[in-house]
């Protein structure tokens, strides 16, 4: 297969999803709500394939597979289990509340809900500046995914630079025009599609190795310790508090935490959270099991390269393989524009109009909003070249810094004694923490980036608990006072 065609069927999958883009920017109103949330319409199959695809990005495509093939299968219980059945629990906990909090009072952002119920400009340009942090490093995974993607896919012939570059452009150009409304219907085209190649691909390997049973053998005939949990590189203790980090950070990215205002109705939200864990498992299955199955075979996977594009270049067909590559960018190119579309609002509506311009027109907005944009993405992008940790490292780095924010936005929504102050200390505190260990990791003072290990559990975990002990215990000291208007979280559900 040429280095042509290859490429032909990346960027011609890009296009198609662009053109799609173009098409919901015509039907589009001219609405901040309407470009950030697509006017609250969003119905269950595009709410559910949008968060699907939104979440599952170049961390599933390429790290999920890596993690396997160097840690074992085990880690399908972090993320196809446990991940999938927590997640759904905390979209009805967070989420459905968020939603009947939101279509009440027409929120756009998590800093803007915030910020109104506690009567604090420095508490929702705080959020908004913590989300937009660790919203940094999961914009360049998908750039490094996408440079390490094309890198395999054309031997080398494209370097690393040329495929980050390639997606910079595109999702900048693709958040510009589409809006979240465009977003969400190429989500619903990506997660499908992703969804088919990934299988198509586990059934093409395996029937070359001869069935599920003998591939399953090769993998324990090489690596013994896989079938046994805990027995890979990883604690029992430091697999579990991982799930719990990840589950809660996804409920506080910004583009999954947006989502949980774009739902049509109550109905449509609690459908799609009971369908989620069959749709997680539906395909971290076959892409984790293509990792782990793949320690089983002869083939050597270069340092630094992915292990599933190595897999499929040894048994698939060559065109068969650029597809998969392009299913892994449609991964990277769905989580990257919800980011940036969902990073755009934070910095417009909870830094740009609160302390700068609070009169600020509409069409001065969404111009800020472009500007932004396409700075954050070229800054990533430069970023992204420095490599700074793998996949998984930079992925995790992300899910742990979010997840700190969970507990407060828990007790904002369920306990009405929160104050301002406590908010602020549950949220601060432990950030500037866990920062300092992210720091320190990559100056080289503490061995990785970003989980130092404390008796084999994840560090993130206890700041996590910091995090609660922090909004509670200060806001109990604490009277609120001059607070905002709680009366705006008292709803009545469904």
């Amino acid at each position: 297969m040429t280095l042509g065609l290859s490429l032909g069927v990346v960027v011609g999958y890009l296009v198609v999803a662009l053109a799609l883009g173009l098409v919901a920017y015509r039907v589009s109103e001219a609405t901040a709500e309407d470009y950030y949330l697509a006017s609250r319409s969003i119905g269950t199959l595009v709410l559910l394939f949008t968060t699907f695809a939104t979440l599952l990005s170049a961390f599933t495509f390429f790290g999920g597979p890596n993690l396997a093939y160097a840690a074992g299968p085990e880690w399908l219980i972090v993320m196809g289990t446990l991940d999938g059945v927590l997640f759904a629990v905390l979209w009805y906990v967070i989420g459905y509340k968020q939603w009947l909090i939101g279509a009440r009072n027409g929120y756009v952002t998590l800093g803007e809900m915030l910020g109104d119920r506690f009567g604090s400009t420095g508490l929702r340009a705080l959020v908004a500046g913590v989300s937009l942090l660790w919203l940094f490093p999961y914009v360049m995974l998908q750039q490094m995914g996408a440079g390490e993607a094309l890198v395999g896919l054309t031997d080398g012939a494209v370097p690393y630079w040329g495929g980050a570059a390639l997606i910079t452009a595109f999702m900048i150009l693709y958040v510009a025009v589409a809006g979240l409304r465009g977003v969400a219907w190429t989500d619903t085209l990506q997660g499908l599609f992703m969804l088919s190649v990934v299988w198509v691909a586990a059934a093409w390997v395996v029937s070359s190795l001869g069935g599920v049973g003998a591939a399953t053998e090769g993998m324990l005939a090489a690596r013994p310790e896989f079938g046994s949990f805990g027995g890979g590189t990883y604690s029992p203790g430091f697999i579990i508090s991982t799930a719990i980090t990840i589950a809660f950070g996804v409920t506080m990215f910004p583009q999954i935490n947006q989502r949980f205002f774009v739902a049509k109705s109550a109905e449509t939200l609690k459908r799609s959270f009971a369908l989620w864990p069959v749709l997680v498992l539906l395909l971290f299955l076959p892409a984790f099991m293509l990792g782990a199955w793949a320690a089983g075979t002869p083939i050597e996977v270069p340092e630094g390269a992915n292990v599933l594009p190595v897999v499929l270049s040894e048994y698939a067909p060559a065109w068969f393989a650029a597809l998969v590559v392009a299913g892994a960018m449609a991964a990277m190119m769905s989580s990257s524009d919800s980011m940036l579309l969902s990073g755009s609002s934070y910095f417009t509506r909870d830094l740009y109009r609160p302390l700068v311009d609070a009169d600020a027109s509409e069409r001065r907005e969404a111009w800020i909003a472009r500007v932004g944009v396409a700075a954050f993405a070229t800054l990533a992008f430069v970023a992204s070249l420095f490599r700074p940790g793998t996949l998984i490292e930079v992925g995790d780095t992300a899910f742990s810094g979010f997840a700190l924010l969970a507990f407060p936005v828990i007790c904002a929504l369920y306990w009405s004694r929160t104050t301002r102050t406590g908010m602020i200390a549950g949220v601060a505190v432990p950030q500037v923490a866990y920062l300092a260990v992210v720091l320190s990791a990559v100056v080289g003072a503490v061995p990785t980036l970003p989980r130092t290990v404390l008796g084999g559990w994840d560090v993130a975990l206890g700041l996590m608990a910091l995090s609660g002990a922090l909004t509670v215990g200060v806001s109990l000291l604490t009277a609120p006072t001059e607070e905002g208007d709680a009366s705006r979280f008292a709803v009545v559900s469904d």
